[in-house]
């Protein structure tokens, strides 16, 4: 049987379409060479390990080491990027996701508030993450450099990169000041298919 090759995401909108939130030269790094890279990588480590025709989620869940990171990466990237749209003013969640919020944090802006605090309080490099357990609650998690929730049998939902290529030509040091300004980019719409498909 022949192993599977993983392949770049393609972006669901234009490379400057987040601007000024995140810019085209960070799309361009960030998405063309970072996760370009992860996927060449992966598929590079692939043939002879067990894995090969698994799907990402799969490979997170079970395997460890370089295969891990590799699609750990991919799996964090491609929720990451698809969850987007260009810039909102008062951007807010919908549907039954802004319903689970106001549940389980007592509002938006409380929610935001925690989960910009447990962003810009992780130590090194990783992510932020909303997800929902079996039940449909949510939680906020950070997770270390590729982890992501589904390893824990969590329903990963939305997601802050705070590795440092993904704000660095932007906001230098200002990781809290680049967690502010996501919200307008969030695509709402994404997150709650997510949360309705779970």
């Amino acid at each position: 049987m022949a192993t599977q090759k993983f392949e770049l995401m393609s972006l669901p909108y234009a490379v400057n379409a987040l601007e000024p939130v995140i810019s085209e030269q960070t799309i361009g790094f960030h998405h063309g060479k970072h996760l370009q890279a992860y996927v060449n990588n992966l598929n590079a480590l692939l043939p002879g390990s067990g894995f090969e025709n698994l799907s990402l989620v799969e490979i997170v869940k079970k395997a460890e080491g370089g295969i891990f990171n590799n699609a750990g990466q991919i799996l964090n990237h491609e929720l990451y990027f698809g969850q987007f749209r260009s810039p909102k003013a008062d951007n807010q969640p919908i549907g039954q996701i802004a319903d689970a919020i106001a549940r389980d944090f007592g509002s938006f802006d409380t929610f935001k508030e925690e989960f910009q605090k447990k962003g810009a309080s992780l130590f090194g490099s990783g992510w932020v993450w909303l997800s929902a357990d079996a039940d449909g609650k949510l939680l906020i998690s950070q997770e270390s450099n590729a982890a992501n929730p589904a390893q824990r049998g969590l329903t990963p939902l939305l997601t802050f990169d705070v590795w440092e290529h993904a704000y660095y030509l932007d906001y230098q040091n200002r990781r809290p000041d680049h967690l502010t300004a996501l919200w307008s980019i969030i695509d709402w719409q994404i997150v709650e298919k997510r949360y309705t498909a779970k």
